[in-house]
């Protein structure tokens, strides 16, 4: 796939900073940020005390401040307000005021004209704003965060020098096809990290974090009821909530993103149950439409 960029209006941003802001992010959210240093990054959760997802955001260590971006950055930084307890940090919401960049595909790197760094969520700063490696499953990919002004400039040099536009569905087909999961659509606070294979984004032997008891049990002795799965549609493109239907109609999932194919079809995501496995053939039904479906 060339390369193409896409503006991700609505995305959200927190920039965290002062004397003590790592040591309270370090003791809240499920990922070790110990090993972050100025440049690097990392997926991350912010969890509730019951285990399930609050927030799924990437962070950034920008100098001694930290930039997280995600789906809801008001809710995120909402959240991490309610725990700032006799702690010396600043929380701000810049959703108003920043915005993030996409390019996606084979040439994602040299579009940019930069030192892209080749580690994921390493980022470096151009101009005001920071170049962040943003690959996806089978995807090359680049991010670019910051102040709008910035990262509207860069976007304007990616059109000058011929970077296709990626349009909302063409975005949101090669997302999902990537099993990327967005927070708000395919995930929710009733999702386990589990469930949506999110362990990259935690670690297992930091010590204590929020909602630590659940995953770390999970890992070490049990399982989830469902998982989030790649579902393939034949001949027809189906509404999100449209349902997955197993032996004798049995509901056994519901889809939670949908996109159409070029060839007709329809590739979407959704949350299935776990006795369902790959590959495995089902039926979706949706408005008195049905079809052919196949977990893969």
């Amino acid at each position: 796939m060339t390369a193409g960029f896409a503006p991700r209006p609505g995305w959200g941003f927190v920039r965290v900073h002062g004397p003590d802001a790592w040591r309270f992010l370090q003791d809240l959210v499920s990922q070790d940020l110990d090993p972050l240093d100025d440049g690097s990054g990392a997926h991350s959760l912010l969890l509730t005390p019951q285990g399930k997802i609050d927030a799924d955001f990437r962070i950034l260590r920008v100098g001694d401040e930290a930039w997280l971006d995600g789906l809801d950055g008001p809710a995120l930084a909402a959240s991490l307000v309610r725990f700032r307890i006799r702690v010396d940090v600043e929380i701000e919401d810049r959703s108003a005021e920043w915005s993030l960049l996409a390019v996606r595909g084979d040439d994602a790197v040299a579009a940019l004209g930069a030192e892209v760094p080749v580690d994921a969520y390493a980022h470096v700063g151009r101009d005001d704003a920071r170049v962040v490696r943003s690959d996806w499953p089978g995807v090359s990919g680049v991010d670019v965060v910051g102040p709008r002004a910035a990262v509207r400039a860069i976007a304007d040099e990616l059109e000058a020098s011929g970077i296709a536009l990626l349009d909302d569905a063409t975005f949101e087909r090669l997302r999902i096809e990537a099993g990327v999961v967005f927070q708000g659509v395919d995930v929710d606070e009733r999702t386990i990290p589990q469930e949506a294979f999110l362990e990259d984004a935690v670690s297992f032997t930091k010590g204590c974090f929020l909602g630590q008891e659940l995953v770390c049990r999970i890992d070490t002795r049990g399982h989830v009821n469902r998982y989030l799965r790649k579902v393939e549609v034949a001949d027809a493109v189906p509404a999100v909530g449209a349902e997955l239907h197993g032996d004798e109609g049995k509901t056994v999932g519901t889809l939670t993103s949908v996109a159409a194919r070029p060839d007709g079809g329809a590739v979407a995501l959704a949350m299935v149950r776990r006795e369902i496995e790959p590959p495995a053939d089902l039926e979706v039904t949706w408005d008195g439409n049905a079809a052919r479906a196949s977990i893969r």
